[in-house]
């Protein structure tokens, strides 16, 4: 009778359907058609489970006899995917009703089932999953952002070499010589430029144009045919006004320079001027903005309808561009992915010609514009599967911040690393940081966060306290003395000791009145030579009594 009541209420999964999990109720034999594409539209999205016998809402219902054995189900979901997916299934039981758990891998390449449907999922506006037909302009945005595909190499359907502007070649040209390109360039002719470029390909015996080739340097009005979605736009807010609202279908360099003349006209620049030191401090870094401008142009999905927007407001400067990260980039780990685009050929015509960063470290000197001047960090949070959102707040400089890098770099000859700055402001914002607390931080290994911030250290730009694990760092005093706030050096330093035997007592008043010399390391993070001098320093002030000795001393309240 127990047994009969229990079963009576349905065992409930605990959560719900989202993009990596999917329940399906089997009740009826859930159809295989219908498990093939649960399937390919988990691994041509980003892998996931597949519930077989759970309904919508979660509860565990049970398995159809014939999707019992999950061996045999592996085998049939392998003969009916293409290329053969391998998926691995587990047969579970809540309180003796199975079901099966599905576990898709993502894959790098597009999978269709061996119907030929090609599916992907989606979140619905409701906030539910739902597998969804994937169109042919979609693999190509897939397989891009796997980087299996480079679009702008391909050659533009429709087009004829004449779609290329001489003018715009020329201007080129004059961008490679301004910009301190690649000067053997300019010692070919318009028909080697364009091929040493991949401006062009030949086909069938004729020369066509490749997106990179149109969407450099193509004629207006047919790139507006051929390409519409190279859309530009430049937008400025005042308040609520809209003081510019303008949109574009403009060839890169044209609509680049464009963009930066807008911006040229209402980036403000302060001069600051410090003994030796005379700095001008802009609103937004110039070359910070330059590399933003580059990576939104290159890096955006030339497939997807949308535009490259500049947004400037009270609160700061947003550069958007369609297309999220391409695979292995992430917000975490933006600074220490291996550099790579989704338009590679555009992307080295870009640094060929000198418009981009040559290394492929665009993103680090993004940074280094706020970080410089001591602002705010550049904010990608915004970015999702569909766009990048950079947003560079609008923020008052730090001069004695400032002051303290311009002093460092005339000192050593060179700019500080990225390592070096990230860590210099993750201590100006928090104060005081532990090894572990700046790794987390600032989104570094620990290993390379030890070796900058011992670095900082040796340079005397960061002072450290304690050993191990309770080893932390603060800004050394010159910053303090800069900025006129001794008081804020001697807080950080010295507040934790003038409080160390307020803390002993009161744990040994806490303890039976005894405290022993580990009991002062763990409490108080410090090593046992530290623990030790303290002690005795309490004990000849009176505050503290020996018991004992060895292992079996400590220490009491006199």
């Amino acid at each position: 009778m127990l047994t009969e009541r229990k079963r009576s209420v349905k065992m409930n999964i605990g959560f719900r359907e989202n993009m990596t999990v999917e329940f399906k109720s089997d009740l009826k034999k859930l159809s295989d058609d219908v498990i093939i594409e649960s399937v390919v539209a988990f691994a041509n999205t980003d892998g996931g489970k597949f519930f077989l016998g759970v309904e919508d809402n979660g509860d565990i219902t049970g398995l159809h006899p014939s999707h019992k054995d999950p061996s045999k189900l592996a085998a049939f979901i392998a003969n009916k995917t293409i290329p053969p997916v391998a998926v691995q299934t587990e047969l579970m039981d809540a309180d003796d009703v199975k079901y099966l758990i599905v576990t898709v891998p993502k894959y790098t390449a597009i999978v269709a089932a061996s119907n030929g449907k090609v599916l992907r999922r989606r979140i619905k506006l409701d906030g539910e999953p739902e597998n969804i037909p994937m169109y042919p302009y979609e693999m190509n945005t897939r397989l891009s952002s796997l980087r299996m595909l480079d679009y702008s190499a391909q050659p533009v359907p429709e087009a004829v070499y004449s779609d290329l502007d001489p003018v715009e070649r020329e201007h080129l040209r004059n961008i490679i010589q301004n910009y301190h390109g690649e000067k053997n360039l300019l010692d070919l002719d318009d028909t080697e430029l364009d091929f040493a470029l991949r401006l062009a390909v030949e086909q069938n015996g004729t020369f066509v144009p490749t997106y990179c080739g149109m969407l450099l340097i193509g004629r207006r009005e047919r790139l507006s045919t051929l390409v519409p979605t190279a859309e530009a736009a430049f937008q400025e807010l005042q308040g609520t006004d809209v003081a510019v609202n303008e949109s574009f279908v403009l060839p890169i360099l044209m609509a680049f320079e464009k963009i930066e003349s807008y911006m040229d006209a209402r980036n403000h620049t302060k001069e600051m001027e410090e003994g030796l030191f005379r700095i001008s401090i802009p609103d937004f870094d110039k070359r910070a903005f330059r590399e933003a401008l580059v990576n939104a142009f290159c890096h955006r999905d030339y497939t997807m309808l949308g535009r490259v927007r500049v947004l400037l407001d009270d609160d700061g400067l947003t550069i958007s561009n369609p297309g999220g990260f391409i695979e292995g980039v992430t917000i975490e780990n933006l600074l220490t992915a291996e550099p790579h685009g989704r338009n590679p050929a555009l992307a080295d015509v870009l640094k060929r010609i000198g418009l981009a960063e040559r290394t492929g470290r665009g993103v680090d000197r993004i940074f280094e514009g706020s970080l410089s001047y001591g602002k705010s960090l550049p904010d990608y949070s915004e970015s999702n599967t569909n766009q990048v959102k950079l947003f560079i707040p609008k923020s008052l400089p730090d001069k004695a911040f400032i002051k303290m890098i311009a002093e460092e770099q005339s000192k050593i000859g060179r700019p500080l690393s990225i390592n070096a700055l990230l860590i210099l402001n993750a201590l100006k914002s928090n104060r005081r940081l532990r090894l572990g607390e700046l790794a987390h931080m600032i989104h570094l290994n620990e290993y390379k966060v030890r070796t900058t911030v011992e670095k900082l250290v040796e340079s005397g730009l960061v002072e450290a306290d304690g050993n191990g694990n309770s080893r932390a760092y603060i800004l050394s005093a010159a910053l303090y003395k800069n900025a006129d706030n001794v008081i804020g050096y001697v807080r950080q330093t010295g507040i934790d000791r003038i409080r160390y035997p307020e803390l002993v007592l009161k744990f040994a008043k806490n303890n039976q009145g005894k405290v022993t010399r580990k009991d002062v390391m763990q409490l108080l993070h410090l090593n046992q030579g530290q623990a030790y001098r303290l002690l005795v320093k309490m004990t000849e002030e009176g505050k503290l009594l020996l018991v004992g000795k060895g292992k079996f001393a400590y220490y009491k309240i006199k």
